[in-house]
């Protein structure tokens, strides 16, 4: 629903609310009084870029986190977690100093700050009283907020706006690397190779290296073994053994189903042999969600920032100014800092998975640019509709 459907249900004490955040001058005591003028302060671009102005990092995490979801409805405890996800530490966690020495202004200050932190509750009714969440009005959905739907259309395009004029746009680089198909056909490699060979395991499950190494040299992209004794970190099953490409390869072959492990050997089931007779529609979408179902535990905002980057990169733009705009937004990760997990774990896997190419200009450096087959995954389009963008 919209602002103006949601407002027609909303009780006159929560519109009374709506109205003293926008400062309205109405009949409070009518509800048709107090909805057009909160519709008529609302729909004024000067008031609603305030609003947005004036949210700190923390409100805007939070709200970044409802923008990009497919569903409509959430529930309080969802809400109550978001808003926790979007306190990283630094900022939100003031210390007071036990014994005020010499420098007691700055210690008032630290206590206001700690006095003027919203718990997560607290969050949530600012939200609630700027018309941004409504409750459900009736059955199990009263438990459940909503985001009207053309604030969060709003919301999106305000935002974007507001970080393009911080990002720095190139012209074409002279060399940039593109990937599209490559995963694709790296799968068809590494099903290929298990098929035609007794790949063994050792006990924790993984391949011998000798097996890494030899599927390594078929597929597209060349990446180097964890050194021994190296520390890894990453997200799947066998990180710590595998590159990072290669273990999100053979995480995708397993959980599709094409592959399957005894305790000694890999063997390629029997969907794995139909997928060596040919790609099945829709893989490109298969890969895309499998990846964000990998990552996103690590990374939770992982969604809005695949969808910010397909928002801000529709040109060539640079990693350095793309990296200010949207590090703010990343929760660090145990040894993952927030600039580890935009070039590694988002966009150098955006590259792998053909959503993203990425080049070198003379002057600004790393740059990076969607492709039309990325923006249309990552846009819910079906690539291999007739009616589809077309592959770049």
């Amino acid at each position: 629903m919209n602002l103006s459907d949601m407002l027609g249900y909303a009780d006159i004490q929560q519109l009374s609310r709506i109205a003293d955040v926008y400062r309205c001058e109405c009949n409070g005591h009518s509800k048709n009084d107090l909805i057009q003028s909160i519709l008529s302060t609302v729909s004024r671009n000067d008031v609603f870029e305030a609003q947005i102005s004036s949210m700190k990092l923390e409100d805007l995490r939070f709200l970044n986190s409802l923008l990009f979801e497919a569903r409509n409805s959430f529930s309080l405890e969802d809400l109550l977690a978001r808003v926790q996800q979007s306190r990283f530490g630094g900022e939100a966690e003031v210390q007071v100093e036990p014994e005020p020495q010499p420098k007691k202004k700055k210690t008032k200050k630290k206590a206001e700050a700690v006095d003027t932190t919203l718990t997560p509750r607290e969050m949530i009714a600012k939200f609630k009283h700027h018309g941004w969440l409504f409750n459900g009005f009736s059955g199990p959905s009263r438990y459940l907020f909503q985001v009207p739907i053309d604030l969060k259309a709003r919301f999106r395009a305000s935002l974007a706006r507001r970080f393009a004029t911080e990002l720095l746009y190139t012209d074409e680089p002279p060399v940039y690397r593109d990937e599209q198909m490559l995963i694709h056909d790296d799968i068809t490699h590494l099903l290929h190779y298990c098929r035609h060979n007794e790949v063994q395991l050792t006990a924790d499950g993984s391949m011998y290296k000798r097996f890494v190494v030899q599927i390594l040299e078929l597929v597209g992209v060349q990446e180097e073994l964890p050194a021994k004794g190296e520390w890894r970190f990453g997200y799947g099953r066998h990180f710590n053994h595998y590159p990072n490409r290669i273990s999100f390869l053979y995480d995708y072959c397993y959980s599709a189903k094409y592959i399957t492990e005894t305790q000694t050997v890999i063997s390629v089931t029997g969907s794995g042999e139909e997928r060596l007779r040919g790609r099945q529609a829709g893989e490109a979408e298969q890969v895309y969600r499998y990846w964000l179902k990998l990552y996103k535990g690590p990374i939770t905002n992982l969604l809005s920032l695949v969808h910010w980057i397909n928002a801000l990169a529709i040109e060539w733009v640079t990693v350095e100014s793309l990296r200010a705009v949207l590090v703010p937004f990343i929760k660090p990760y145990y040894y993952d800092d927030a600039n580890t997990i935009l070039e590694k774990r988002i966009m150098t896997m955006m590259v792998h998975l053909g959503l993203l190419r990425v080049g070198e200009h003379s002057q600004h450096g790393a740059v990076v640019k969607m492709t039309k087959a990325g923006t249309a995954v990552v846009s819910g389009l079906n690539i291999e509709d007739p009616g589809a963008l077309a592959l770049q």
